[in-house]
């Protein structure tokens, strides 16, 4: 959908992008687990209420995994200390 609305640029059909990432060394899909999906609506601290935003760093979160982002709610989230982020440029 942010492909469709000019917000981030893939370069390519959005199912050809997902197939060449998902083949790339290292890069693997994390699957929704029950888990991410309850820790979405029980995050820690002040979010806001994108539900895409709360499952990426509920993922994020169940899996220990820092998140890179250009996102600045996001990067805000992880600066007081509820998730890893890693700052992206956009």
């Amino acid at each position: 959908m942010l492909a469709q609305k000019g917000r981030i640029a893939l370069g390519d059909d959005v199912g050809r992008w997902i197939s060449r990432a998902l083949a790339l060394p290292g890069i693997a899909l994390a699957p929704l687990e029950a888990p991410i999906s309850v820790g979405s609506v029980r995050l820690p601290g002040d979010f806001h209420a994108d539900p895409a935003d709360r499952m990426i760093v509920a993922t994020a979160r169940f899996h220990q995994a820092p998140l890179m982002t250009a996102d600045q709610a996001i990067l805000t989230y992880g600066a007081k200390g509820h998730v890893g982020t890693l700052a992206a440029s956009s």
